[in-house]
């Protein structure tokens, strides 16, 4: 089956880049990020290779919860610019030729929000049923409770009216009802909106407390999304929902919809995830090969989400806890590194002790998984985390644009690393100047990630390279394969690979220069240094002139 490649599928093989406007630069010298910051560097976004931004939320807010906890969803907070800010920084990325999403945060609002101000303030209120109340609060299962060091129940008393109301997170986030028609068509109206200025989708926020925490339960949750889902398409038909769903995959592969993906566009695929760092911890490919071998293949047209850490907690609550506390062990021992008991509050450079070459390899890894990379501001640089700031916030923090920090004239809200991550250890000024740097390494990944697209298009195959340290796989597309390997050890070692129909053929390094040929056989043996990693493009080997001569003689 000969694959066809479309702009209007241009998810399937973007690179997402994930930031936040708050911390990414500072336009005004306030010492908080804004869209006139973003702005200034959408050429650096563009240089850099991505090809989709994705906005954290930047709605109005009290900033309870980050800018999870919104007041307004047809604004721009404040602090961060105005709606002809966020205008400017569109054309501007469209110029460039990025497309942008945001975070659809939809499945609560603030306590301060004017729709629950107004549905608290009686029973009788029009907009009491846009929430979900109770007269005696269910009994609490607390593995639901999302913020456990937070929260000791989803239900919380309102004192004027009596009543509980539900909040699947924290008690000032009261969950919205999208069992109301009425909540479901504002909700419509606020993608509606956005798009209209601009955005190509949305990531949306908790998939299923969003559909499932409901009054009354739905007969078919489902249903909610694929509305969402064609509204979208009939506004702009090359629109994308990115869902954040973390549950088992037979049950994951369920919020894709039925045939041509008429739900949730794209997953992010946690189980692969929470897999690769038992792998990295282990040093052993296994754990991400059976993830990889289990992984459904999702509807025509839909597409995984592939990613090492992204702007929450890295859970890992998919492990066993014998395998959690494995990579506890590896990457975060520290009491304080920990957080909820189900995952680490740190960035991926300083879990893997600021060894390049190990990051280098990780980084790798994430670019040739078959489907879409999804990227956390700063990670191409290696930029770290600050401990001493509370929860997820950790790993939130300024990015480092030169040596002095380079985040704005004033000194940043938030504090930056310090020690070996500190802003003249680590920032984009020196890395643009060094070709051995993690930049530029990423720069390379990205462009090999765009010429094959075999990694976003095609079948993959999990290969046995004779080593439990090697990870190995092979994606076909159009007749045409990469081999892609990676050694999880540190310590050199030899990849001895079946490859069948691929006799003869040539295989080309793309990440350095180098060849080899495969025997006839298809079995090869393929050398990997501490750490290493190749990526090899096959191709029939070249035929020399005297031999084509001679074939043309023949012929004749």
């Amino acid at each position: 089956m000969r694959l066809t490649y479309t702009s209007d599928l241009w998810w399937k093989n973007a690179v997402i880049y994930c930031l936040d406007v708050e911390t990414f630069k500072d336009g005004n010298g306030d010492g908080i990020g804004d869209f006139r910051g973003l702005t200034q560097e959408i050429d650096y976004l563009a240089g850099l290779g991505v090809t989709c931004l994705w906005l954290m939320p930047f709605y109005p807010s009290p900033g309870k919860d980050d800018g999870y906890d919104a007041t307004d969803f047809y604004s721009v907070d404040p602090r961060l610019g105005t709606l002809g800010d966020f205008v400017e920084f569109m054309r501007t990325a469209h110029d460039r030729g990025l497309r942008v999403i945001a975070d659809l945060v939809v499945n609560h609002t603030s306590d301060r929000h004017p729709w629950f101000k107004e549905a608290r303030s009686s029973k009788e209120s029009p907009l009491r049923d846009w929430y979900v109340w109770s007269d005696v609060p269910e009994p609490d299962d607390k593995s639901q409770i999302v913020f456990p060091d937070k929260e000791d129940s989803v239900w919380e008393l309102d004192e004027k009216t009596g009543q509980y109301y539900l909040h699947s997170f924290y008690r000032h986030q009261p969950d919205l009802n999208v069992a109301n028609p009425a909540v479901r068509d504002e909700i419509t109206r606020v993608l509606g909106f956005w798009m209209e200025l601009g955005l190509s989708g949305f990531r949306v926020d908790a998939v299923p407390f969003l559909i499932e925490n409901v009054d009354p339960k739905l007969a078919d949750p489902h249903d909610f999304l694929a509305d969402l889902r064609a509204f979208m398409t009939r506004r702009k038909g090359d629109s994308v929902l990115l869902g954040e769903v973390n549950v088992p995959y037979e049950e994951l592969v369920t919020y894709f919809g039925e045939g041509l993906g008429d739900q949730v566009t794209m997953c992010f695929d946690f189980i692969g995830m929470q897999r690769a760092w038992l792998s990295l911890a282990r040093g052993e490919a296994e754990p991400l090969a059976s993830a990889l071998r289990e992984r459904p293949q999702p509807p025509k047209d839909c597409q995984w989400a592939s990613f090492l850490r992204n702007h929450d907690e890295l859970t890992l609550d998919k492990l066993t806890e014998e395998e959690r506390q494995e990579v506890f062990q590896a990457f975060g021992p520290d009491e304080d590194m920990q957080v909820f008991g189900r995952g680490l509050r740190r960035r991926l450079p300083p879990m893997l002790g600021g060894d390049l070459r190990r990051i280098k390899m990780a980084y790798s890894l994430l670019f040739s998984l078959p489907g879409t990379p999804v990227l956390f501001y700063g990670e191409e640089i290696g930029l770290g985390e600050n401990l001493k700031a509370e929860g997820r916030m950790a790993v939130r923090v300024p990015m480092q644009w030169s040596p002095e920090g380079g985040f704005g004239r004033g000194e940043p809200e938030r504090a930056m690393p310090d020690g070996a991550f500190a802003p003249d250890r680590v920032n984009v000024a020196d890395q643009k100047r060094d070709t051995g740097s993690l930049l530029r390494w990423f720069q390379l990944l990205i462009e090999r990630y765009r010429e094959c697209p075999e990694l976003a298009w095609g079948s993959y195959e999990v290969l046995d390279p004779g080593h439990p340290a090697v990870f190995a796989h092979r994606c076909d597309a159009d007749g045409a394969t990469v081999v892609i390997l990676h050694n999880l050890s540190d310590t050199a070692r030899d990849a001895e690979l079946k490859l069948d129909g691929l006799d003869g053929c040539l295989l080309t390094d793309l990440l350095e220069d180098g060849s080899v040929q495969v025997p006839d056989g298809g079995k090869v043996t393929l050398p990997l240094g501490p750490h290493g990693c190749r990526w090899l493009r096959a191709s029939a080997p070249e035929v020399p002139p005297e031999d084509a001569s001679a074939k043309w003689e023949h012929s004749r």
